[in-house]
């Protein structure tokens, strides 16, 4: 089913009708931040920590709605059955609304403008689940900030495009040595057995798959940790590589700057997640 309804400021209406004003300062500074929530069989997967991170990001903008936990619940879910449902994904983005004038500094008493549309979910081509994905490692060069889920992501999509001409992907930053996160995802590693991704810090956003990820690592037995120092050699030395993702779940990634990742296939650690996640998701 075609996803055609948005919603605009208080009005669900047609997409192709969707429009905000020039002088919205999502527009004009990236001053928003958003969330990107999977549904399944029209059912929003981990919708209050979805919520949850929503409100953390306007705190850390200073971004003040009174929209309550409850209030966002119901304008998402209310979107997912104007739309028809299915699986589907919800992206909402919050700015600090628009202003009479172009102006850096932050309005006193802003009117946030609230955007909300649902597109479907490309499902997971049975070639990344037989022979996973290709990534490569660069330098990050986004700012300070990135626990914030921010719409300002122009180093993502450039670090995102040097990737795929470069044959892979994904881009993994890498800041000090360490491996922080996926340019729009997060990273995990097998090394000697244990379930290893980078803990969480200003620099990375920890993604909502992510958190189910180690939920269902301590609650299956996984051996499994958090790290601040995750570096380019151990990952090197991995014996599994994963990224992961609202929208795309978890991916393996068998091939890391042009070197096969262990035996170049996707690896047992990974299947037994991969099968725990789709359960836990209800497919």
């Amino acid at each position: 089913m075609t996803q055609t309804i948005a919603y605009v400021n208080g009005q669900f209406l047609p997409l192709a009708q969707a429009q905000v004003s020039v002088l919205d300062r999502g527009f004009l500074f990236a001053d928003a931040v958003y969330e990107v929530i999977p549904v399944y069989a029209g059912r929003c997967y981990r919708l209050q920590a979805h919520i949850e991170r929503l409100q953390r990001s306007l705190a850390g903008i200073r971004l003040h709605t009174e929209r309550t936990a409850q209030d966002w619940s119901e304008l998402i879910e209310a979107l997912v059955a104007r739309n028809g449902g299915g699986d589907i994904a919800v992206y909402l983005q919050v700015t600090r609304g628009a202003e009479a004038r172009r102006e850096h500094t932050l309005p006193a008493q802003p009117t946030p403008g609230i955007v909300a549309f649902c597109q479907s979910r490309v499902p997971v081509a049975p070639t990344v689940l037989e022979q996973g994905l290709a990534a490569v490692t660069m330098p990050d060069s986004r700012w300070r900030y990135c626990a914030i889920k921010s719409t300002a992501l122009l180093a993502n999509v450039l670090a995102a495009d040097e990737a795929r001409k470069a044959g892979a992907a994904e881009a993994l930053l890498v800041r000090d040595g360490n491996i922080i996160e996926g340019t729009s995802s997060n990273v995990f590693a097998v090394l000697d057995g244990c379930l290893t991704t980078p803990a969480e810090c200003d620099a990375m956003l920890s993604g909502i798959t992510r958190a189910a990820i180690l939920e269902l690592a301590a609650r299956h037995d996984i051996a499994h940790a958090q790290t601040t120092a995750l570096s380019t050699a151990a990952l090197a030395q991995a014996q599994e590589i994963w990224i992961s993702s609202s929208t795309r779940e978890i991916y393996p990634i068998t091939q890391l700057d042009g070197a096969p990742v262990a035996d170049g296939r996707p690896g047992p650690h990974w299947a037994r997640m991969f099968a725990l996640l789709q359960a836990d998701t209800g497919n």
